[in-house]
Protein backbone atom coordinates (compact mmCIF):
# COMPACT_ATOMS: atom_id res chain seq x y z
CA UNK A 1 0.00 0.00 0.00
CA UNK A 2 1.09 3.79 -0.78
CA UNK A 3 1.01 6.57 0.93
CA UNK A 4 -2.18 7.91 1.67
CA UNK A 5 -3.44 11.14 -0.38
CA UNK A 6 -5.72 14.40 0.20
CA UNK A 7 -5.34 17.94 -0.91
CA UNK A 8 -5.70 21.34 1.60
CA UNK A 9 -9.40 21.90 0.92
CA UNK A 10 -10.82 24.33 -1.57
CA UNK A 11 -11.92 23.30 -5.01
CA UNK A 12 -13.46 24.94 -7.64
CA UNK A 13 -16.81 25.77 -7.72
CA UNK A 14 -19.28 24.98 -10.44
CA UNK A 15 -21.77 27.37 -12.17
CA UNK A 16 -24.70 26.18 -9.72
CA UNK A 17 -22.54 27.41 -7.15
CA UNK A 18 -20.43 31.12 -8.10
CA UNK A 19 -23.50 32.97 -8.71
CA UNK A 20 -25.41 32.31 -5.10
CA UNK A 21 -21.98 32.89 -3.48
CA UNK A 22 -21.48 35.86 -5.46
CA UNK A 23 -24.91 36.90 -4.42
CA UNK A 24 -24.88 36.22 -0.96
CA UNK A 25 -21.65 38.79 -0.73
CA UNK A 26 -23.01 41.62 -2.22
CA UNK A 27 -25.78 41.64 0.25
CA UNK A 28 -28.37 41.42 -3.21
CA UNK A 29 -29.35 37.51 -3.01
CA UNK A 30 -29.21 35.47 -0.44
CA UNK A 31 -32.19 32.69 0.17
CA UNK A 32 -31.36 29.89 2.54
CA UNK A 33 -34.55 27.71 1.14
CA UNK A 34 -32.43 28.26 -2.81
CA UNK A 35 -28.59 28.25 -1.28
CA UNK A 36 -28.48 25.35 0.76
CA UNK A 37 -29.71 22.66 -1.36
CA UNK A 38 -27.45 23.80 -4.34
CA UNK A 39 -24.45 23.69 -1.95
CA UNK A 40 -25.71 20.00 -0.70
CA UNK A 41 -25.74 19.29 -4.13
CA UNK A 42 -22.14 20.60 -4.87
CA UNK A 43 -20.76 18.75 -2.20
CA UNK A 44 -22.47 15.61 -3.10
CA UNK A 45 -20.54 15.81 -6.80
CA UNK A 46 -17.56 17.02 -5.38
CA UNK A 47 -17.03 14.18 -3.23
CA UNK A 48 -17.90 11.45 -6.04
CA UNK A 49 -15.15 13.51 -7.83
CA UNK A 50 -12.35 13.52 -5.24
CA UNK A 51 -13.01 9.53 -4.76
CA UNK A 52 -12.88 8.49 -8.68
CA UNK A 53 -9.62 10.80 -8.79
CA UNK A 54 -8.40 8.60 -6.00
CA UNK A 55 -8.24 10.78 -3.09
CA UNK A 56 -8.57 9.13 0.18
CA UNK A 57 -9.17 11.93 2.98
CA UNK A 58 -11.73 13.80 1.21
CA UNK A 59 -13.14 17.29 1.77
CA UNK A 60 -16.40 19.59 1.18
CA UNK A 61 -14.30 21.57 -1.36
CA UNK A 62 -15.64 24.58 0.79
CA UNK A 63 -18.53 25.17 -2.04
CA UNK A 64 -20.45 27.08 0.83
CA UNK A 65 -17.40 29.49 1.29
CA UNK A 66 -16.57 32.73 -0.13
CA UNK A 67 -13.03 32.39 0.74
CA UNK A 68 -11.44 30.14 3.21
CA UNK A 69 -10.36 33.12 4.97
CA UNK A 70 -13.46 35.80 5.24
CA UNK A 71 -16.36 33.52 5.39
CA UNK A 72 -16.64 34.20 9.41
CA UNK A 73 -17.99 37.54 8.85
CA UNK A 74 -20.93 35.54 7.97
CA UNK A 75 -20.69 33.27 11.32
CA UNK A 76 -19.46 35.47 13.78
CA UNK A 77 -21.01 39.19 15.04
CA UNK A 78 -18.65 42.20 14.82
CA UNK A 79 -17.55 42.91 11.20
CA UNK A 80 -18.16 44.87 9.49
CA UNK A 81 -16.95 47.58 6.29
CA UNK A 82 -14.65 46.60 3.35
CA UNK A 83 -10.93 47.86 3.70
CA UNK A 84 -7.99 48.05 1.27
CA UNK A 85 -5.57 45.72 0.94
CA UNK A 86 -1.65 46.49 0.59
CA UNK A 87 -0.06 44.49 -2.27
CA UNK A 88 2.08 41.81 -0.81
CA UNK A 89 5.60 42.83 -0.30
CA UNK A 90 6.77 40.82 -3.29
CA UNK A 91 4.26 41.71 -5.38
CA UNK A 92 4.26 45.53 -4.50
CA UNK A 93 7.46 46.65 -6.94
CA UNK A 94 5.55 45.61 -9.48
CA UNK A 95 1.71 46.99 -10.12
CA UNK A 96 1.78 45.64 -14.29
CA UNK A 97 2.33 41.86 -12.49
CA UNK A 98 -0.55 42.08 -10.40
CA UNK A 99 -3.19 43.99 -13.09
CA UNK A 100 -1.51 40.37 -15.30
CA UNK A 101 -2.26 37.68 -12.90
CA UNK A 102 -5.48 39.34 -12.18
CA UNK A 103 -7.22 39.02 -15.41
CA UNK A 104 -5.27 35.41 -15.89
CA UNK A 105 -7.20 34.79 -12.45
CA UNK A 106 -10.36 35.46 -13.87
CA UNK A 107 -10.42 39.19 -12.73
CA UNK A 108 -10.44 41.34 -9.34
CA UNK A 109 -10.81 39.56 -6.03
CA UNK A 110 -14.71 40.64 -5.51
CA UNK A 111 -15.23 39.47 -1.70
CA UNK A 112 -15.35 42.15 0.85
CA UNK A 113 -12.16 42.31 3.67
CA UNK A 114 -14.33 43.87 6.61
CA UNK A 115 -12.72 44.81 9.99
CA UNK A 116 -13.56 44.02 13.52
CA UNK A 117 -15.90 46.52 14.33
CA UNK A 118 -17.42 45.10 17.70
CA UNK A 119 -17.56 42.38 19.90
CA UNK A 120 -17.21 39.09 18.50
CA UNK A 121 -19.64 36.54 19.06
CA UNK A 122 -20.29 33.03 16.54
CA UNK A 123 -23.55 33.13 15.46
CA UNK A 124 -23.13 30.64 12.18
CA UNK A 125 -24.75 27.97 13.85
CA UNK A 126 -27.15 27.69 10.47
CA UNK A 127 -24.65 27.66 7.78
CA UNK A 128 -22.20 25.36 9.55
CA UNK A 129 -24.44 22.56 10.18
CA UNK A 130 -25.76 22.75 6.74
CA UNK A 131 -21.92 22.43 6.04
CA UNK A 132 -21.57 18.89 8.13
CA UNK A 133 -24.92 17.95 7.09
CA UNK A 134 -24.02 18.29 3.46
CA UNK A 135 -20.63 16.60 4.09
CA UNK A 136 -21.97 13.31 5.71
CA UNK A 137 -24.61 13.01 3.00
CA UNK A 138 -22.19 13.40 0.35
CA UNK A 139 -19.49 11.20 2.07
CA UNK A 140 -21.88 8.17 3.07
CA UNK A 141 -22.98 8.50 -0.73
CA UNK A 142 -19.53 7.82 -1.80
CA UNK A 143 -18.30 5.72 0.34
CA UNK A 144 -15.80 8.18 1.46
CA UNK A 145 -14.66 6.81 4.89
CA UNK A 146 -12.18 9.84 5.57
CA UNK A 147 -13.15 13.16 5.26
CA UNK A 148 -12.11 16.75 6.86
CA UNK A 149 -13.49 20.15 6.76
CA UNK A 150 -11.67 23.67 7.18
CA UNK A 151 -11.99 25.87 9.33
CA UNK A 152 -9.99 29.91 9.63
CA UNK A 153 -7.71 29.43 12.34
CA UNK A 154 -7.66 32.36 14.96
CA UNK A 155 -4.83 33.83 13.37
CA UNK A 156 -6.11 33.94 10.33
CA UNK A 157 -9.58 35.65 10.76
CA UNK A 158 -7.37 38.23 12.39
CA UNK A 159 -4.81 38.43 9.44
CA UNK A 160 -7.15 39.32 7.03
CA UNK A 161 -9.58 41.27 9.02
CA UNK A 162 -7.68 43.85 10.94
CA UNK A 163 -8.71 45.47 14.36
CA UNK A 164 -10.66 48.46 14.78
CA UNK A 165 -11.97 47.57 18.62
CA UNK A 166 -10.56 45.45 20.56
CA UNK A 167 -7.79 47.21 22.64
CA UNK A 168 -4.80 45.25 21.49
CA UNK A 169 -4.20 42.21 18.65
CA UNK A 170 -3.98 39.66 22.13
CA UNK A 171 -7.31 40.79 22.81
CA UNK A 172 -9.05 40.16 19.33
CA UNK A 173 -6.84 37.04 18.68
CA UNK A 174 -8.25 35.37 21.75
CA UNK A 175 -11.59 37.02 20.98
CA UNK A 176 -11.74 35.14 18.08
CA UNK A 177 -10.74 31.97 19.14
CA UNK A 178 -13.18 31.74 21.98
CA UNK A 179 -15.85 32.23 18.93
CA UNK A 180 -14.26 29.81 16.97
CA UNK A 181 -14.12 26.90 19.55
CA UNK A 182 -17.24 25.86 18.86
CA UNK A 183 -16.93 25.65 14.81
CA UNK A 184 -13.44 22.91 15.78
CA UNK A 185 -15.19 21.34 18.34
CA UNK A 186 -18.54 20.89 15.98
CA UNK A 187 -16.80 19.40 12.89
CA UNK A 188 -14.78 17.30 14.83
CA UNK A 189 -18.15 15.61 16.91
CA UNK A 190 -19.65 15.68 13.40
CA UNK A 191 -16.99 12.51 12.90
CA UNK A 192 -14.96 14.65 10.48
CA UNK A 193 -11.52 15.86 10.70
CA UNK A 194 -11.07 19.64 11.23
CA UNK A 195 -8.52 21.50 9.34
CA UNK A 196 -7.32 24.62 10.85
CA UNK A 197 -5.65 26.74 7.88
CA UNK A 198 -2.66 28.72 9.21
CA UNK A 199 -1.08 31.07 6.60
CA UNK A 200 -1.39 33.57 9.49
CA UNK A 201 2.22 31.74 10.45
CA UNK A 202 3.96 32.55 7.12
CA UNK A 203 2.04 34.03 4.72
CA UNK A 204 0.95 36.76 6.54
CA UNK A 205 4.69 38.25 7.72
CA UNK A 206 4.48 39.55 3.83
CA UNK A 207 1.01 40.40 3.94
CA UNK A 208 -1.38 41.05 6.27
CA UNK A 209 1.54 41.61 9.16
CA UNK A 210 3.84 42.83 6.77
CA UNK A 211 4.86 46.09 9.13
CA UNK A 212 6.72 43.54 11.28
CA UNK A 213 9.81 42.47 11.65
CA UNK A 214 10.83 38.96 11.09
CA UNK A 215 11.24 38.62 14.94
CA UNK A 216 8.04 40.81 15.97
CA UNK A 217 6.12 38.05 13.43
CA UNK A 218 7.64 35.12 15.20
CA UNK A 219 6.73 36.38 18.50
CA UNK A 220 3.35 36.93 16.84
CA UNK A 221 2.75 33.70 15.50
CA UNK A 222 3.83 32.07 19.06
CA UNK A 223 0.90 33.81 20.62
CA UNK A 224 -1.13 32.09 17.86
CA UNK A 225 -0.36 29.14 18.42
CA UNK A 226 -0.91 29.41 22.05
CA UNK A 227 -5.00 30.64 21.25
CA UNK A 228 -5.03 28.21 18.71
CA UNK A 229 -4.35 24.95 21.28
CA UNK A 230 -6.34 27.12 23.81
CA UNK A 231 -9.41 26.80 21.36
CA UNK A 232 -8.63 23.26 20.42
CA UNK A 233 -8.06 21.75 23.71
CA UNK A 234 -10.93 19.44 23.90
CA UNK A 235 -10.28 17.80 20.69
CA UNK A 236 -7.52 15.32 20.29
CA UNK A 237 -4.90 15.98 17.87
CA UNK A 238 -5.02 13.37 15.82
CA UNK A 239 -8.28 14.55 14.81
CA UNK A 240 -6.72 17.97 13.70
CA UNK A 241 -4.78 18.96 10.82
CA UNK A 242 -3.33 22.45 9.99
CA UNK A 243 -2.24 24.16 6.84
CA UNK A 244 0.78 26.55 6.59
CA UNK A 245 0.94 28.37 3.13
CA UNK A 246 2.95 31.00 2.08
CA UNK A 247 0.59 32.25 -0.30
CA UNK A 248 -1.36 30.29 -3.21
CA UNK A 249 -0.52 33.02 -6.11
CA UNK A 250 2.42 32.51 -8.71
CA UNK A 251 4.46 35.71 -8.03
CA UNK A 252 7.92 36.20 -7.10
CA UNK A 253 7.46 35.08 -3.29
CA UNK A 254 11.37 36.54 -2.77
CA UNK A 255 9.91 38.21 1.01
CA UNK A 256 8.15 34.51 2.26
CA UNK A 257 9.56 34.37 5.65
CA UNK A 258 11.82 30.90 5.62
CA UNK A 259 10.14 27.68 7.33
CA UNK A 260 13.44 27.22 9.08
CA UNK A 261 12.32 30.32 11.76
CA UNK A 262 8.76 29.25 11.84
CA UNK A 263 9.59 25.52 12.42
CA UNK A 264 9.61 25.53 16.36
CA UNK A 265 6.41 27.48 16.48
CA UNK A 266 4.63 25.38 13.80
CA UNK A 267 5.69 22.29 15.80
CA UNK A 268 4.29 23.73 19.00
CA UNK A 269 0.71 23.52 17.65
CA UNK A 270 -1.44 20.73 18.46
CA UNK A 271 -2.88 19.32 15.45
CA UNK A 272 -1.12 16.12 14.99
CA UNK A 273 -1.32 16.50 10.68
CA UNK A 274 0.87 19.82 9.63
CA UNK A 275 -0.26 20.14 5.74
CA UNK A 276 2.47 22.21 3.98
CA UNK A 277 4.02 23.67 0.55
CA UNK A 278 6.65 21.38 -0.43
CA UNK A 279 6.42 21.42 -4.29
CA UNK A 280 6.68 24.78 -5.31
CA UNK A 281 10.17 26.27 -6.34
CA UNK A 282 10.14 28.59 -3.43
CA UNK A 283 9.90 25.56 -0.71
CA UNK A 284 10.85 22.25 -2.42
CA UNK A 285 13.75 22.37 -1.16
CA UNK A 286 12.78 22.88 2.82
CA UNK A 287 12.47 19.07 3.40
CA UNK A 288 16.04 19.33 4.92
CA UNK A 289 14.74 21.97 7.35
CA UNK A 290 12.54 18.97 8.63
CA UNK A 291 15.68 16.69 8.33
CA UNK A 292 17.32 19.16 10.70
CA UNK A 293 14.39 19.27 13.47
CA UNK A 294 13.43 16.86 16.46
CA UNK A 295 9.98 16.18 14.87
CA UNK A 296 7.79 14.48 17.43
CA UNK A 297 6.44 10.73 17.30
CA UNK A 298 2.81 11.99 17.09
CA UNK A 299 3.25 14.07 13.86
CA UNK A 300 2.28 13.37 10.53
CA UNK A 301 3.37 14.92 7.33
CA UNK A 302 1.56 16.01 4.63
CA UNK A 303 3.92 17.32 2.16
CA UNK A 304 2.39 19.25 -0.78
CA UNK A 305 3.76 17.84 -4.20
CA UNK A 306 1.36 19.14 -6.57
CA UNK A 307 1.52 22.86 -7.57
CA UNK A 308 -1.63 24.14 -7.09
CA UNK A 309 -0.97 27.65 -9.44
CA UNK A 310 0.23 25.92 -12.47
CA UNK A 311 -1.69 23.87 -15.28
CA UNK A 312 1.46 21.28 -15.32
CA UNK A 313 0.41 18.44 -14.76
CA UNK A 314 2.66 16.38 -12.15
CA UNK A 315 4.47 13.19 -13.95
CA UNK A 316 2.99 10.56 -10.96
CA UNK A 317 7.23 9.47 -11.06
CA UNK A 318 7.74 13.18 -9.86
CA UNK A 319 4.86 13.16 -7.00
CA UNK A 320 7.12 10.06 -5.97
CA UNK A 321 10.50 11.90 -5.84
CA UNK A 322 9.28 15.02 -3.90
CA UNK A 323 7.50 12.24 -1.12
CA UNK A 324 10.39 10.26 -0.47
CA UNK A 325 12.37 12.29 1.70
CA UNK A 326 9.44 12.75 3.95
CA UNK A 327 8.55 8.66 3.43
CA UNK A 328 12.48 8.30 4.70
CA UNK A 329 12.30 10.81 7.60
CA UNK A 330 9.34 9.89 9.44
CA UNK A 331 7.93 6.52 7.49
CA UNK A 332 4.93 5.56 4.93
CA UNK A 333 2.31 5.41 7.45
CA UNK A 334 3.22 9.29 9.17
CA UNK A 335 3.21 10.76 5.70
CA UNK A 336 0.28 12.10 3.42
CA UNK A 337 0.68 13.40 0.02
CA UNK A 338 -1.04 16.45 -0.66
CA UNK A 339 -1.12 19.72 -2.33
CA UNK A 340 0.31 22.73 -2.61
CA UNK A 341 -2.90 24.85 -1.45
CA UNK A 342 -6.21 24.54 -2.66
CA UNK A 343 -7.45 24.95 -6.26
CA UNK A 344 -10.93 27.13 -5.48
CA UNK A 345 -8.91 30.03 -2.82
CA UNK A 346 -11.45 32.22 -3.37
CA UNK A 347 -14.78 31.70 -5.68
CA UNK A 348 -14.93 32.46 -9.06
CA UNK A 349 -11.31 33.34 -9.30
CA UNK A 350 -8.32 30.55 -10.37
CA UNK A 351 -5.40 30.10 -12.75
CA UNK A 352 -6.26 26.54 -12.71
CA UNK A 353 -8.60 24.50 -15.32
CA UNK A 354 -11.21 22.25 -12.91
CA UNK A 355 -10.63 19.51 -15.97
CA UNK A 356 -6.41 19.88 -15.00
CA UNK A 357 -7.53 19.82 -11.41
CA UNK A 358 -8.78 16.34 -11.98
CA UNK A 359 -5.76 15.41 -13.44
CA UNK A 360 -3.59 16.71 -10.96
CA UNK A 361 -5.16 14.99 -8.40
CA UNK A 362 -5.42 11.72 -10.46
CA UNK A 363 -1.41 11.81 -10.86
CA UNK A 364 -0.71 12.54 -7.37
CA UNK A 365 -3.17 8.98 -6.22
CA UNK A 366 -0.72 7.13 -9.01
CA UNK A 367 2.64 8.66 -7.82
CA UNK A 368 1.77 8.10 -3.86
CA UNK A 369 0.70 4.21 -4.97
CA UNK A 370 4.28 4.38 -5.79
CA UNK A 371 5.99 4.92 -2.76
CA UNK A 372 7.07 2.24 -0.53
CA UNK A 373 6.35 -0.50 -3.37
Amino acid sequence: MGVLTTHVGSLPRPDSVTPLLMGRESGERFDREEFDPAMAAAVADVVAWQRSCGVDIVSDGEMSKITYSTYVKDRMTGFGGDVARRPALDLAPYPELRQRMAAASGGAQGFQRQSCVGPIEYVGHDDLHADLAAMRVACDAAGATLGFMNAASPGLVTAFQPNEHYPSHEAYVRAVGAAMRTEYEAIVAAGFDVQLDCPDLAMARHTGFQTLSDDEFVARAELHVDVLNEATASIDPARMRMHLCWGNYEGPHDHDIGLDRIIDTVLRARPSTIVFEAANPRHGHEWEVWQGVDIPDDKLLAPGVIVSTSNYVEHPRRVAQLLRPYVDLVGTERVLASTDCGFGTFAGIGRIDPDVVGKKLRSLAEGAALVGN
